[in-house]
């Protein structure tokens, strides 16, 4: 069940993300055709493939919030997780150029839905790539997360260290919970020694981006 619309907490995601979105950009205006073709920190992806799925993903939202305009519960990816790689494959094979033009017009694309969305939109809700449903007030704060995420992964300058503290904070508390589920009772609290973490390094290691030595892997993205 998706949790109530809270109109703050929504203002301060759409801010949140489209600052990083500002940040993502310029990132990539920087890099040059060999970075974009060198590896992600991610297995198996170039930068290319993970810049082609920011693309794919804030796309995927505009669909959402186009749907949730005619009040239709849409689907993420319309063909399921086939259609989902075949677009992010494709669009792995742009050049430098086609990359920044196409990531620019998905993310004004984007924030321009969210501009566009009334009361009745932001409650309404569709189905996430995995199935879940969700409200579309919680698909800012679902970006934001894809973004910072995969600056990371994009292994160029920025790190964990510079996610923004209200993500952090928002995103431990989703983490402490998936964390829960996944674990037998007497054991759904995180390790001590993961508590003696600070709150980025932490989060970094629950979403898979670092080893901390003596820990098990987190639960991830």
């Amino acid at each position: 069940m998706p949790r109530p619309l809270d109109p703050r907490l929504l203002d301060s995601c759409v801010e949140g993300v489209a600052a990083t979105h500002q940040r993502l950009l310029e990132v990539v205006d920087s890099l040059t055709a060999e970075q974009f073709e060198a590896p992600s920190s991610l297995p198996g992806w170039s930068r290319s493939t993970l810049l082609g799925h920011l693309t794919m993903n804030a796309l995927s939202h505009v669909h959402l919030m186009e749907c949730a305009s005619r009040g239709e519960v849409g689907d993420q990816y319309p063909g399921g997780t086939d259609a989902r790689q075949r677009g992010i494959d494709a669009a792995s094979q742009w050049g430098p150029a086609q990359h920044v033009k196409e990531l620019r017009s998905a993310i004004y694309a984007l924030e321009g839905a969210w501009a566009r969305a009334t009361f009745e939109m932001w409650n309404h809700t569709g189905r996430s790539a995995s199935g879940t449903i969700v409200a579309m007030h919680e698909l800012p704060f679902l970006r934001w997360r894809e973004c910072l995420v995969h600056l990371v992964d994009l292994n160029i300058s920025y790190t964990y260290e510079e996610w923004p503290d209200l993500y952090v904070r928002r995103e431990l508390e989703r983490q402490k919970m998936a964390w829960a589920a996944s674990h037998p009772m007497g054991l759904t609290q995180l390790p001590a020694d993961a508590m003696k973490l600070n709150e980025k390094l932490r989060l970094a290691w629950l979403l898979q981006r670092i080893d901390v030595e003596g820990l098990p892997k987190g639960p991830g993205i």
